[in-house]
């Protein structure tokens, strides 16, 4: 599997990287246990299929997460752009952490994720997300402190608006945005992509397969009662029902196709995002060698334009929004998110 070169961001601050990257929450028992033995397995099986981009974040299992990804990258980390994230503070749980975006707590954080990984600089440093409490100038500002200090070669930020991401960007270039984008989440098209397009900023999708419900191995009646996923909308008894319909509808189209539904769903979003004319990686997460490879075979399938529209009409009929807070997000703050 020949996996393609795409550059994120313009000028001094971009990034050359793999156009498929990997996201690391998984490794930290996020969608059910797995090994560090596991874990380290994935990687480099990952990286033998090409992938040079990885993402995680410093409240990815408490840490954890770039604790195993320093483990695998000590003795190859110039092989890889490495990213991770600062900005939500450690709490009881899923929606009951705070974004905390102060410069101070931002400038803490970074020496911590450089101990666990092992490196002494990130490739890619996000805003997990905005704080409310703190002006987005002071936040990036701290991140383009990084930057001139050496420890972060460029800056990202996750979820954040169409104006936050031009103020954002206004202070210190901004390299990536990170936000989540599939068949069935498309706020992100309204503000934030014509902002990231019209600044030459790249785009990190993540959920591209929506929390693995855009697959074939989904099964609504096999949710774990542990699985993170039980906290987000989508996923909820009274939605389950009409997105797992939904789901069907994917998974003929992909059959049609002779795709794995997964690569379908990567297969839309490159084509969808050329048509916006944003460069994208986007940053599925899996616990398994297989399911990384349908993936992976979605990344330069071309699809057909009745296939285009049966897709296009889906995000509409979704029951339930994207988040468990639509203030957590970036469409909910822009008033896209009018179903909670």
């Amino acid at each position: 599997m020949t996996l393609r070169s795409i550059t994120l961001g313009t000028g001094q601050h971009q990034l050359e990287t793999s156009a498929l990257g990997y996201g690391a929450m998984s490794l930290a028992g996020a969608y059910g246990a797995i090994s560090e033995a596991d874990s380290l397995e994935l990687l480099d099986h990952v990286a033998r299929r090409e992938v040079t981009f990885l993402d995680t974040a410093n409240i990815y299992g408490d840490g954890e997460s770039e604790r195993v990804l320093g483990t695998f990258l000590k003795h190859r980390r110039e092989e890889f752009v490495l990213a991770t994230k600062v900005g939500i503070e450690k709490g009881a749980g899923v929606g009951k952490r705070r974004a905390r975006g102060d410069a101070a707590y931002i400038k803490d954080q970074i020496d911590q994720s450089l101990r666990r990984l092992g490196t002494d600089h990130v490739d890619l440093y996000y805003l997990h997300r905005v704080d409310p409490e703190t002006p987005i100038e002071e936040s990036v500002g701290a991140l383009g402190e990084l930057v001139t200090a050496g420890k972060v070669r460029a800056i990202g930020l996750s979820e954040a608006t169409g104006d936050e991401i031009a103020r954002g960007h206004a202070v210190h270039p901004i390299t990536a945005v990170q936000s989540e984008w599939s068949i069935f989440a498309r706020d992100v098209e309204a503000h934030v992509l014509p902002t990231c397009a019209r600044l030459g900023i790249g785009f990190v999708p993540y959920s591209p397969v929506g929390r693995g419900l855009l697959t074939d191995s989904f099964d609504a009646k096999a949710l774990p009662a542990e699985d993170i996923r039980q906290n987000f909308p989508w996923f909820m008894p009274e939605n389950l029902p009409q997105n797992a319909s939904l789901l069907e509808q994917v998974r003929a189209v992909a059959a049609r196709l002779d795709l794995p539904t997964a690569g379908l769903a990567l297969a839309w979003l490159y084509q969808q995002a050329s048509a916006l004319g944003v460069q994208i990686s986007p940053i599925p997460g899996t616990r398994t060698a297989a399911h990384w490879d349908e993936l992976q075979h979605g990344v330069d399938v071309a699809l057909p334009g009745e296939a285009l529209a049966e897709l296009d009409a889906l995000a509409g009929q979704v029951s339930g929004d994207r988040s468990f807070d639509p203030r957590w997000v970036s469409g909910g703050r822009e008033g896209l998110l009018p179903r909670s």
